[in-house]
């Protein structure tokens, strides 16, 4: 039998690829239970809620400080800002930066939307640059052919956990004076050559949603070492408030157009107690992730993400691979991922096209985006045609596949399982397309 990277051989091979697979009526590769998502410690953690809750405090004050001050040092950032969620962390990033009508910022179409809408929110228009398959990522080789005298900012996005190529794109920024604003809100303690993500630009936007690695229900963060920066930051998230303000406090003095984004206390101890978890957790998926990189980067037809050379450390929000039909006699991925769920193996396709979904045209086409920007620069035939993204296109459309990071907070038997599935599915995928149509 065939050696994983492990030196032992293939476990999966007990699976007995021979037997049909679950789609056709045989057994499911997996029976048990992936680990739940997310994870608490009732011991601890319901302690640390009580105790918010018997001070009667609970809006944004001491145990939010306390959360901020340890989030920028796990980090090794000069300062960190709460807020409500990570679509407003880069909303308020972007805004405080003065990034607004007449802009361009320079995004990856592999991603979530509110990596967009923060763009399009400050009156900004999204220019796309198109992905490096082989690591989902931004490609920095096509960057500089995006840049107009319009643009004023690079959004990287480290998509499913995975590290872009911080280091090339901030030397492109500097050469063309750009802001860098990275969107890390999947990407909590991945590095790069040991410096965490997020404290390469100029602010890191985190997200602490209830699927995300470090979850708070709802949460963000802002972080970064310029304190003129941060100051207004935190007068935006508190009505325009002068910095240091506490919630409530009435007569300080607004100082600038703000709104309401702060984070409760219930947040705030729920992070904490997260935190407690996050790097022994993160160790854990890196572990597993290369485990099972290993294992299925032997099949045919499945190419597992790549990670730049000079990442030290990745996150893994999801676990990605590209799934290539020609090997499995034509199976279309859609009935690829059924087949694979099946075999109980959760899985999904991932993003679709924002670089043409239709937003895009109702914000050029709004009376909103018309009353600021001229004719020509709305001509949404024009743009869409110069944002078309090939390689984004086949990796949402046929070779994308998700798996969730909480299966690798498994065990390497359970992994194991997840290789025997797709070699199961492989070798009987003449019957399940026959079977499709």
């Amino acid at each position: 039998m065939t050696l994983n990277g492990f030196g032992n051989q293939k476990a999966w091979a007990f699976n007995k690829v021979d037997i049909k697979p679950a789609i056709l009526g045989g057994e499911k590769s997996f029976t048990g239970q992936w680990p739940k998502w997310p994870i608490w410690n009732p011991a601890t953690d319901e302690k640390q809620l009580l105790e918010v809750m018997r001070s009667g405090v609970w809006s944004r004050s001491k145990v939010t400080d306390e959360f901020e001050k340890k989030w920028a040092q796990l980090l090794g950032a000069k300062r960190s800002l709460a807020v409500v969620n990570g679509t407003n962390a880069l909303n308020t990033s972007l805004a405080q930066l003065e990034i607004g009508w007449g802009d361009e910022v320079l995004v990856t179409p592999y991603t979530f939307i509110a990596s967009v809408s923060s763009i399009l929110f400050n009156g900004a228009i999204p220019v796309f640059v198109d992905v490096d398959p082989e690591t989902f990522q931004m490609d920095p080789n096509k960057i500089e052919e995006k840049i107009t005298p319009h643009t004023r900012a690079i959004l990287p996005v480290h998509i499913l956990g995975l590290p872009c190529d911080m280091e090339r794109i901030m030397k492109i920024a500097a050469k063309h004076n750009l802001l860098v604003v990275e969107d890390a809100c999947q990407a909590w303690l991945a590095e790069i050559n040991g410096k965490k993500v997020g404290t390469f630009g100029k602010a890191g936007c985190f997200s602490f949603q209830n699927s995300k690695n470090m979850a708070m229900g709802e949460g963000g963060a802002i972080i970064s070492d310029d304190d003129a920066f941060m100051d207004r930051c935190y007068s935006y998230h508190n009505y325009g408030n002068p910095h240091g303000t506490t919630a409530g406090q009435i007569g300080a003095g607004t100082v600038m157009i703000g709104t309401k984004l702060r984070i409760t206390e219930y947040q705030a101890a729920i992070g904490l107690a997260q935190l407690k978890r996050l790097e022994a957790e993160t160790e854990l998926r890196n572990k597993n992730a290369t485990y099972l990189q290993s294992l299925i980067g032997d099949i045919p037809g499945i190419s597992p993400y790549k990670l730049y050379k000079n990442v030290t450390k990745a996150a893994y929000h999801l676990f990605p691979f590209r799934y290539h039909k020609e090997y499995f006699k034509g199976l279309s991925r859609a009935e690829f991922l059924k087949a694979l769920q099946a075999e109980g193996i959760p899985c999904s396709a991932g993003y679709s096209e924002l670089n043409k979904m239709p937003y895009l045209k109702n914000a050029f086409e709004s009376k909103y985006f018309q009353k600021f920007y001229p004719t020509e620069r709305l001509n949404y035939e024009k743009y869409a045609q110069a944002n078309k993204c090939p390689l984004n296109e086949k990796l949402c459309n046929e070779e994308a596949v998700w798996i969730s990071q909480s299966l690798l907070l498994s065990s390497k038997s359970d992994l194991d399982k997840i290789a025997g599935a797709i070699e199961k599915i492989q070798k009987h995928a003449e019957l399940i397309v026959a079977k499709t149509k």
